[in-house]
């Protein structure tokens, strides 16, 4: 028997639910990773999942709820591009899912593989690495004009939408423009978190990778003017952390820096923030600043993706260049003005549970996994 089938026989065809697959580079934490883990808790017995983590890291998973659902697929390692595409081609054969669901470019050897194996296809496109901020590659704009015509091609950003019609060059027809969407009830702020602070809380909630720039966000808040006692909290971990931590240090911050570390529940860290901060050299729809909006928090943020038209219109003015001095000056205007923070906190939740409620997600995603052949779904 293969080896997959051995590490994972409850994805194997049956006549029950439809079987999702779905590749990521890695399950750790992040954006899509959550995305995934609300769709599966929410279609719960609707859908079978099987995730392919090509970095054999499946922390998310121990997010799931619904676990009977759900089920990790190691496939092994393989030498040769020609030989990954024939193996991977075996795979969809052997499991023919309802759907092949890849995440991002890490992800396109197996869209190429099933241009043999002919499963139906949804790719999610999020965003791009730090080599891909200013420019598209040509190899791989080449790339997924070829793999992708045929696919449904799943965006959470109306950036991303021009991207993938003008540079893609793919049909519009198979473009699908899908917000991300969070938990509104979940998120929503009591009203006593903030005001027990006893300094003002600047927050931030962000794998500590190069391209989330918190380098930026600590030089800014060791800059920026503030009238009280003030802290910044830093939520998340990643390979960057030690050298921040000694950033911190350099600056004399000492204990006006918090780092927590990685945190399963982010939602209690949201609502202690007075301002919500992201810093990022790239994003596209990010998750947390959806998260800090339905928290109600006032935000800070680099003008990167969509995230100025994410918040609501009086927080736009501070969605900044991509400068230290530049958030700095807008920390630093926040932090004197405690009824300017709270009506654009007002304001942003407000727009987050119009525009951005998971459940106008999850009738999205419903649509484009459905055992129904939706429009623009080869």
């Amino acid at each position: 028997m293969p080896k997959e089938a051995k590490q994972a026989p409850s994805v194997q065809p049956a006549p029950s639910a439809p079987l999702l697959l779905h590749i990521f580079h890695s399950f750790g934490a992040g954006g899509s990773q959550t995305r995934l883990v609300r769709l599966i808790d929410h279609f719960g017995a609707r859908f079978r999942h099987a995730v392919v983590a090509l970095d054999n890291n499946y922390s998310s998973l121990s997010r799931v709820t619904a676990r009977s659902q759900v089920t990790p697929f190691p496939v092994a390692p393989v030498h040769g591009t020609l030989a990954k595409w024939r193996r991977y081609s075996e795979v969809l054969g052997r499991l023919r899912p309802h759907r092949l669901v890849t995440h991002n470019w890490g992800t396109m050897d197996w869209g190429i593989a099933n241009m043999s194996a002919g499963m139906r296809h949804v790719h999610i496109e999020d965003g791009f690495g730090p080599d891909e901020v200013v420019r598209q590659k040509r190899r791989r704009v080449a790339t997924r004009n070829m793999v992708l015509r045929r696919s449904a091609i799943v965006v959470p950003s109306m950036t991303l939408v021009t991207i993938a019609e003008r540079i893609w060059k793919l049909p519009r027809k198979r473009i699908h423009y899908v917000p991300n969407g969070v938990d509104c009830a979940r998120f929503a702020p009591s009203g006593g978190e903030r005001k027990s602070n006893a300094a003002f809380v600047i927050g931030t909630v962000a794998a500590l990778r190069p391209e989330k720039r918190i380098d930026r966000l600590i030089g800014a808040f060791a800059a920026a003017r503030f009238e009280m006692p003030s802290r910044l909290v830093i939520v998340g971990d990643g390979p960057e952390r030690k050298k921040l931590e000694s950033l911190a240090g350099e600056l004399g911050l000492g204990a006006r820096v918090m780092f927590v570390g990685q945190q399963l529940d982010t939602a209690p860290f949201y609502k202690t923030f007075d301002v919500f901060a992201l810093s990022s050299d790239t994003e596209q729809m990010p998750y947390t600043i959806i998260e800090a909006m339905a928290s109600g928090c006032s935000i800070a943020a680099t003008d990167v993706g969509d995230i100025r038209k994410m918040v609501s219109a009086g927080n736009m003015e501070f969605v900044v260049p991509k400068a230290e001095n530049d958030m700095a000056n807008a920390l630093g205007k926040l932090a004197s003005d405690s009824a300017l923070r709270h009506s654009l906190g007002l304001a942003n939740r407000g727009k987050a549970c119009l525009e951005y409620d998971e459940s106008l997600m999850f009738d999205a995603f419903g649509e484009l996994f459905g055992v129904e052949n939706p429009a623009g779904v080869a």
